[in-house]
């Protein structure tokens, strides 16, 4: 089958992003047609003057429409693009030169109709970017599974960087409203259907994140609240680990009463995990600084993850709320 790959981009408020993002496609070393399609999710503050500027230089285009979140609008630009085969990437992603030539080489090797890659941190990213992209991606965190390639042929890709075929897209219907968790789900409903799904190792791209704590925290807590729920939706998906971040925060609360009391043990063996991240991230992003605060970025990922998984079985398993009532803020409106 000849592919025809569709770049699906949606943007909420971030023209400055989408700059950078566009002008890594016009850098990729690649002779695989292509289009890029951004969708503009009811932004204020509109992308629509930078993407005219690359009008000359790719095969673009671009639609606004009200706001209804990432997931459908990645649909709405599925629907309209030409490709055969879609490309979901973040915004705020940049593309390596090769991404695309990894990509193509890779489905024709060993076709499948969903994919996913990793991500890592561009050189030019800030000291917070890093921090987080390390605590996001690191096999001593929640994040080990993105770009783990023990996971390969049973991965769950992330619409960061993602992508699906048309057939793929049109018998599953493509993504729900639930935001995060959109994609996950998306997997898991795509091998009800029979569809495989796989790593792609060398197609990465850079991903900047959140670029402030606070945000980071507050993506991380809705990650943690996401999980109950597509457990309830997906029992068979459910693990033991995803219980994880909660008792690593339990643990450390215990530590602390336990050292007041005068025993050290448990602290002490925290401790010895803080010190391995601020080795590992030492050693990984050559920065002390960086590798600091990414001891921050883990403890914050622990805690916001945690605490929000707790807090949704919490309302879910023992409460008997319904998800979209009780937990409005995780989805949207489809249009």
């Amino acid at each position: 089958m000849q592919l025809k790959y569709s770049f699906i981009i949606p943007v909420y408020n971030r023209p400055d992003e989408i700059q950078e993002l566009l002008q890594s496609f016009v850098t990729l070393k690649t002779d695989t047609d292509f289009e890029v399609v951004i969708i503009e999710d009811g932004s204020t503050i509109t992308s629509k003057e930078i993407v005219d500027t690359f009008s000359g230089k790719l095969d673009i285009s671009y639609y606004f429409k009200e706001n209804s979140g990432p997931g459908d609008s990645r649909n709405y630009g599925m629907q309209r693009a030409r490709g055969n085969y879609f490309i979901i990437l973040d915004s705020d992603c940049i593309l390596p030169e090769n991404y695309l030539e990894e990509v193509d080489c890779e489905l024709k090797k060993g076709y499948v109709d969903c994919f996913g890659g990793p991500d890592k941190a561009h050189p030019s990213f800030t000291n917070l970017q890093k921090a987080i992209n390390f605590s996001m991606t690191s096999f001593i965190t929640t994040g080990g599974i993105r770009g783990n390639k023990h996971s390969v042929n049973k991965f769950q890709p992330r619409s960061f960087n993602m992508g699906l075929s048309k057939a793929a897209f049109q018998n599953s219907k493509g993504f729900g409203t639930i935001h995060p968790g959109e994609d996950p789900d998306l997997s898991i409903r795509l091998w009800n259907l029979g569809y495989k799904t796989k790593l792609i190792p060398k197609a990465y791209v850079y991903h900047k994140r959140r670029i402030s704590w606070h945000k980071f925290y507050i993506q991380v807590h809705k990650f943690g609240m996401v999980r109950p729920i597509l457990n309830q939706w997906h029992p068979r998906t459910k693990k033991i680990t995803y219980w994880f971040p909660t008792l690593f925060v339990m643990g450390f609360v215990v530590a602390l009463f336990l050292l007041f009391l005068g025993y050290e043990w448990l602290f002490i063996v925290y401790g010895v995990y803080f010190a391995m991240a601020l080795l590992l991230a030492l050693v990984i992003t050559k920065s002390i600084l960086v590798a600091l605060w990414a001891v921050v970025a883990v403890a914050i990922q622990f805690l916001g993850y945690g605490y929000g998984f707790l807090k949704s079985t919490l309302a879910l398993e023992v409460f008997n709320k319904d998800p979209k009532i009780h937990f409005p803020n995780l989805f949207f409106k489809q249009t």
